[in-house]
């Protein structure tokens, strides 16, 4: 395991050696030495401004062969009515735009009871090759059955990288996978890239969307990555090239500790990341009753009225029509702000709307920064107006 290592002899003055620390680690023994204590968290400072006296030590076991790990893998996921599911297409997408930069081929996993329809389908998106495990058992999906097979892909493959969709299904099984393959995840990336030696960049918000945290699995291999739906395009069709290979896998592996008494379908409701004009409501709407004014406007549009983080909390609206980090992520054509400040949490949620019209009271406002037109002045009489004159245009186009 990497260390810091202290030259004992090389320190002068031991407050000031401690004091190098902004974690306190740096701490005198019973022996009147200094030792690195369980407060290090490996910033080195110590090793760039003690005079040679700390040292970094790197003796991390030697990364596995890389050469023996080929292709990018895209595990698909498949809904109710046997339809793969849009984010899996998006992923397909990058996923050749990845393994183009490296010559690795492109390979889409399906795992469930009847896999035939969406084999053509990830032919006709590019696939090279597409895994089916087929099985009367995977009808519905069970960690344990689903895990295994993933697994039993991932051994018999040899993926360099495994990117999984950001669903409630993906968040569950790709986790679960990766530590038994005792490799890195990054979930919910936004920006994914691939470096001439097969490590796959993979960068994400953190720390509230304060940063962007680029994060590589130089060591290990599969590479595991999740992202959200809406975060890349979906491609084009083409003609299919690529083949089906199908799989078995052993009964004992397909028992499972859950059983599914049944399934009842949910009620299909059209959400905000399909929506193509989003009318947001922020903080700078004052009352509850005060959203059936941009439920006005976005009628008027076509579109649906979505929410920031702090109208959820206040009860107003479902956490389902919620933008954001802790939200959803949306690419309509015209989004319109209203009474939003712009916080990079939000934004990071509708960075890919290909317009972006602001209304706000305050001219500094971050989401200016990003509103492709702004109007500074209060929502109550601004969306009136806009309403106003959006009818008039109908009514001359009648």
């Amino acid at each position: 395991m990497s260390h810091i290592q202290i030259h004992q002899g090389k320190i002068a003055d031991k407050a000031a050696a401690k004091a190098l620390c902004p974690f306190g680690a740096i701490e005198e023994d019973a022996r009147g030495q200094l030792a690195i204590g369980a407060g290090c968290r490996m910033c080195r400072l110590c090793t760039k401004r003690g005079g040679g006296a700390f040292e970094f030590v790197d003796d991390s076991a030697p990364g596995v062969d890389k050469a023996a790990w080929r292709g990018v893998a895209v595990v698909t996921e498949l809904l109710a009515d046997g339809s793969i599911h849009p984010v899996g297409l998006e992923l397909l997408g990058k996923a050749r735009e990845l393994a183009a930069k490296i010559g690795h081929p492109v390979q889409a996993v399906v795992i469930g009871a009847s896999t035939g329809a969406a084999a053509e389908s990830l032919l006709a998106h590019g696939a090279d090759e597409v895994h089916l495990y087929e099985h009367p058992s995977l009808e519905f999906f069970r960690i344990e059955p689903y895990a295994n097979a993933l697994e039993d892909f991932i051994n018999e493959v040899r993926p360099s990288s495994v990117l999984v969709g950001g669903t409630v299904i993906g968040r569950s099984l790709a986790p679960r996978v990766a530590a038994r393959f005792r490799t890195g995840l990054t979930a919910d990336c936004t920006v994914l890239g691939m470096s001439e030696n097969t490590d796959l960049d993979q960068i994400r918000p953190a720390y509230g969307g304060n940063i962007m945290a680029h994060i590589n699995t130089p060591r290990h291999r599969p590479q595991f990555a999740t992202v959200r739906y809406k975060v890349f395009p979906i491609p084009p069709r083409v003609a299919p090239h690529g083949k089906v290979v199908r799989h078995d896998i052993p009964a004992g592996r397909l028992d499972s500790r859950i059983e599914v008494l049944g399934r009842r379908p949910k009620a299909v409701s059209k959400g905000i990341e399909e929506a193509e004009v989003l009318v947001v409501c922020g903080r700078g709407v004052r009352r509850q009753e005060d959203i059936a004014l941009l439920e006005e406007l976005a009628a008027e549009l076509g579109g649906r009225v979505a929410c920031t983080r702090a109208v959820v909390e206040a009860g107003w609206l479902d956490a389902s029509r919620q933008i954001g980090l802790s939200g959803r992520t949306v690419k309509p054509k015209l989004l319109v702000a209203c009474g939003v400040s712009g916080a990079i949490q939000f934004v990071a949620g509708m960075n890919g709307a290909e317009c972006v019209v602001a209304v706000n009271t305050d001219p500094e406002a971050p989401i200016f920064k990003v509103a492709h037109i702004g109007l500074v002045g209060d929502l109550y009489a601004v969306i009136p107006e806009l309403v106003g004159r959006i009818r008039e245009k109908k009514a001359v186009a009648k």
